[in-house]
């Protein structure tokens, strides 16, 4: 229903609501609450503690001129409580200083106090005469452009009515699980009698949601088992000898992994296997025993790497640990005499390893007898691009491999079809990277330490979110590399990014790793696989933007030679959730926990994104639930696919929702 068709919501005030991505009646009821105020728990300024949220009511004096400082905008506020004096302050939102006029209000922020000076940060408001008429537990939702709380509420309110809720979930278990009403938890959400309320509340929607998105991965992938087409021949006691081609003894957990590859591959049943593991466990070296196995038996295998950067350095890997075999090379960035050349031999059986990117997955490219697949760092491919992989050979085996350690509660929804192993060790030699949050009044002296680092003959990296500046709000690459260039001219930079050609790349990671630089500007492109032994400081700006996963798999570019390594976190934001989120990562370098926090922190729908549908579980990210959740979500669906109960209502519903599902990829 067209927000237009609601009380009180004009044409110009539904514009601005479509910046808030809100265009109809559906959206808004979705557009959950970020937090709850209590409205019995207000607190003296003077009381409230450095770093908590606080609910305050008090007196607004005097708004200063608008300020800025470098790009950042700065609107701050006097106000009094009692006889105590406090400041409200807003970065880059300057549309709040209009909205600000003397009188009494209820401000909710976070406290700052520095030297007895007391500010509330980013704080919503409400005029306290407007407030008297909200009781009990109130939402706050997340905004922008101007629109105020009590425009949202007052909306929502009236969208509840004039919208339908259908569960997809069929009748029948609704019943048997006891499941509350759609509409009943929808209103819950947004106007909840207790916090229990509102956490039952959320639990039922979140189920829904997956119930939806696991029923959809589950028609998309349908069933994977097949029967063994081939035998292979590789004898136990020819694996170990192969392992001993690596310079360092396999952990247990590589032992185990390697066990479970040669179990599949000697069973009934063609292999279809998730390897998993933390940075720096060994996952490469089991995949290339288990291609070992299969060209040790006559077979081809292949290597599919998210990148030609990694690519690159897989196929240098491969050269080397397979000296008598022939290993190929296939990218985007090939040649077309190169291309054609190599597709020839896999074709007429003359590649026993190819080792490539994309370019592997288009229909030109035929093997003659390819048995053994690995899709490194799956988590960049989308889940058509898998199958697409396994549909290269007749039946051939399939290994995806991931560093980003996934949630348990996740893998029942991406790998339902995949048997898992667990790499849960790491080399003996691996060390701990020291990490640290880095306030702004240090980031000079960091630098003057990092020169000195330099000059020892170590190397840097420096990561950033974005690749040029557009809105002031993230260090971009090639501003932050210009800077550096003139803060530190003794030190030889190199920057790279996304946006240069796959080429390009390829050399300018060669260089850095030959030491032709000193430090490397990037943004996450560095992400995943690059290994650098003389790299021992990684630098990441904007912490806050990224999630505690990508933050370990950054962190986790240093710390693979012999020499101690340090990553710096440098943030700008007083985010509740960023500094909890950066004081996990500085106290653990488990991936796994890292992996289980930032699912709880950020909510499934962070996790996940596709390349062409743009929303993917965001509307329910603001929701708390429990892990628990999704277990019965996944149950519910296994038991309405088996008893085919409501399955075309639930096929088209899924599908419609989720009809970009086959691009998935892992944020």
């Amino acid at each position: 229903m067209n927000l237009t068709s609601i009380k009180g919501i004009s044409t110009a005030r539904a514009k601005e609501f479509a910046r808030l991505g809100i265009t109809d009646t559906e959206e808004l009821v979705r557009y959950f609450p970020r937090t709850y105020l209590d409205m019995t728990n207000r607190v003296s300024i003077r009381e409230a503690v450095h770093g908590d949220m606080a609910l305050v009511a008090c007196t607004l004096v005097f708004v200063e001129p608008l300020r800025t400082k470098g790009r950042t905008k700065i609107v701050r506020a006097l106000l009094e409580q009692g006889r105590d004096n406090f400041t409200a302050v807003w970065f880059n939102m300057p549309y709040i200083a209009p909205k600000l006029k003397p009188g009494e209000y209820l401000f909710y922020g976070r406290v700052q106090n520095y030297y007895d000076r007391i500010s509330l940060i980013n704080p919503t408001f409400e005029r306290l005469d407007e407030s008297k008429k909200l009781k009990g537990l109130v939402p706050v939702y997340p905004l922008k452009a101007g629109v105020e709380q009590w425009v949202v509420r007052d909306a929502v309110a009236r969208a509840l009515y004039a919208e339908t809720f259908h569960s997809i979930v069929p009748e029948e278990l609704r019943k048997k699980y006891k499941l509350a009403p759609l509409a009943e938890a929808f209103r819950a959400i947004h106007a909840p009698n207790s916090a229990s309320e509102m956490k039952a509340a959320a639990e039922r929607i979140a189920l829904e949601e997956y119930f939806t998105l696991i029923a959809a991965f589950k028609l998309i992938k349908g069933d994977k088992g097949e029967a063994r087409l081939r035998r292979y021949t590789a004898s136990e006691r020819e694996v170990a000898d192969f392992e001993k081609r690596f310079p360092f003894t396999f952990t247990r957990g590589q032992q185990g992994a390697v066990r479970a590859i040669y179990d599949d591959l000697t069973g009934p049943v063609r292999m279809n296997r998730l390897l998993q593991g933390d940075v720096g466990s060994g996952k490469t070296a089991v995949a290339l025993t288990g291609i070992f196995m299969a060209v040790k038996s006559g077979f081809q295998a292949v290597y599919l790497s998210p990148t030609e950067v990694l690519a690159a350095q897989n196929f240098e890997l491969l050269k080397k640990i397979f000296p008598d075999y022939r290993v190929g090379y296939l990218a985007g960035a090939s040649t077309p005499k190169e291309k054609r050349e190599i597709k020839e031999k896999l074709a007429a059986g003359e590649v026993d390893i190819l080792c490539g990117t994309h370019a592997v997955l288009q229909g030109d490219v035929r093997f003659k007898e390819l048995a053994f697949c690995v899709c490194d760092e799956q988590h960049r491919f989308g889940v058509a691009q898998r199958n697409a992989l396994g549909e290269k050979g007749e039946g051939p085996d399939v290994l995806v491999m991931s560093a980003t350690p996934i949630p348990r509660t996740l893998s029942l929804i991406f790998y339902g079809d995949l048997d898992v192993t667990t790499i849960p060790d790491k080399p003996a030699a691996r060390q701990e990277v020291a990490t640290s949050v880095i306030p702004e009044r240090k980031y000079e002296d960091m630098l003057v330490w990092i020169r000195n680092e330099i000059k020892k003959g170590r190397q840097a990296y420096f990561v950033c979110p974005k690749i040029e500046d557009d809105e002031g709000q993230a260090t971009a690459a090639t501003e932050l590399y210009e800077r550096l260039q003139k803060s530190l001219p003794t030190v030889r930079f190199a920057l790279l990014h996304g946006r240069m050609k796959e080429r390009e790349k390829a050399g300018t990671m060669s260089a850095f790793k030959r030491k032709e630089y000193d430090a490397l500007v990037s943004t996450t492109v560095i992400e995943v696989g690059v290994d650098v032994p003389d790299a021992t400081v990684m630098v990441i700006y904007n912490a806050e933007r990224f999630g505690l996963s990508q933050l370990h798999q950054l962190r986790g570019r240093v710390g693979r030679g012999s020499e101690k390594s340090y990553c710096f976190l440098l943030t700008g934001s007083d985010s509740e959730v960023a500094a909890e989120r950066l004081n996990i990562l500085r106290s653990t370098s488990d991936g796994f926990k890292l992996a289980e926090k930032d699912l709880e922190l950020r909510g499934s729908g962070d996790f996940l994104g596709t390349r062409q549908s743009g929303k993917f579980l965001s509307e329910i990210k603001n929701l708390r639930y429990s892990s628990d959740v999704i277990f019965l979500a996944k149950k519910l669906v296994d038991e309405a696919f088996e008893r085919r109960l409501n399955f075309e209502e639930i096929r088209a519903a899924a599908m419609k929702k989720y009809e970009s599902l086959k691009d998935v990829v892992l944020n």
